[in-house]
């Protein structure tokens, strides 16, 4: 690692084709769009991502595409969660085969740790990784929560270098700041609506879905947020929060935050709306709900000049 990581680093979209194999040229379409937006990384393969729902061949080329389009130009982090530590260590290997710079990882899912375990399961996967590993607490879906001593002490493993937490607690955040005394070590938030608060607190940046769609606002929050820009980033908060209520919370699901996203992306011209299984998406009157809302979304954003649109056409 040449330098700690920090920034805006967008949890990349999966685009898919009709029969949920991987949708090459908009994987390279999604990338120019993020590198014209200023993001400082880009993490495959999560939440986002869809990884779990994924075929492990599309992980597989979802890595190698990405690769290919980044060449070079930001860093890329892989996800590499799995039930299975040796499926995670494959997807790790092709990862630094393809220039990867690191790699992802949620707490094994389905078997319900204890932090012994999770202190265990980690510590193996650190040591067999050919590549440094961000932890990833995200308690709300892999139902394990990664504690501050457990993180803590993981953090005094050279090959663990950050931690990714989705659990939109701040108190667990700075709780993690504080006892982490490492120099190298980075902090980054999922939920974007407090990106610009935990930076404050000493957080290093977000990995937040919506700059997939407005890479340019996010990139903007957290550099008002690193300058102590306090009238500045308290616009561009209201235009966050904005996205978050007008694209991810349409309709009465568990996946709304998913469905959204895809479909704001499909206007957009990113990609398809086509999520993987179990999931679909969203049908006609709610996609019209979207467009109207993402009308009013890059509206506010063309007055504020962040409008990020993606010029190529489809």
């Amino acid at each position: 690692m040449a330098q700690k990581l920090k920034g805006i680093i967008p949890p990349l979209l999966t685009p898919l084709t009709d029969d949920y194999n991987l949708d090459v040229s908009a994987v390279h379409r999604l990338i120019d769009h993020l590198v014209e937006g200023g993001v400082h990384g880009v993490f495959i393969l999560g939440t986002t991502g869809e990884a779990t729902g994924l075929k492990y061949e599309v992980r597989q080329a979802m890595i190698t595409e990405t690769c290919l389009a980044v060449k070079d130009r930001i860093p890329v982090m892989v996800g590499i969660t799995d039930t299975s530590l040796g499926e995670s260590l494959a997807l790790a290997d092709l990862a630094k085969i393809h220039g990867a710079m690191a790699v992802v990882a949620a707490p094994p899912y389905y078997f319900n740790l204890g932090q012994q375990e999770l202190l265990e399961y980690y510590e193996d996967l650190a040591n067999c990784l050919p590549l440094p590993l961000y932890l990833y607490n995200m308690p709300g879906l892999t139902k394990v929560h990664i504690d501050t001593n457990t993180a803590i002490k993981l953090s005094e493993n050279p090959n663990i270098i950050g931690l990714k937490d989705s659990s939109a607690n701040t108190v667990y955040f700075q709780s993690l700041i504080h006892g982490i005394q490492r120099e190298d070590f980075s902090f980054f938030v999922g939920p974007e609506e407090i990106t610009a608060e935990t930076v404050l607190m000493g957080g290093d940046g977000g990995v937040n879905g919506g700059a997939n769609l407005f890479p340019r606002l996010y990139v903007e929050l957290y550099q008002a947020s690193l300058d102590r820009d306090f009238p500045r980033m308290v616009q561009l908060q209201k235009q966050v929060m904005e996205v978050a209520r007008m694209l991810y919370n349409v309709g009465k699901y568990g996946s709304s935050y998913l469905k959204g996203l895809k479909g704001a992306a499909s206007l957009l011209g990113l990609c398809s709306p086509n999520l993987s299984p179990p999931f679909k998406q969203f049908k006609e009157l709610e996609m019209e709900v979207i467009a109207n809302n993402l009308k009013v979304v890059q509206t506010n954003l063309e007055k504020m000049g962040l409008s990020g649109h993606h010029k190529q056409s489809v």
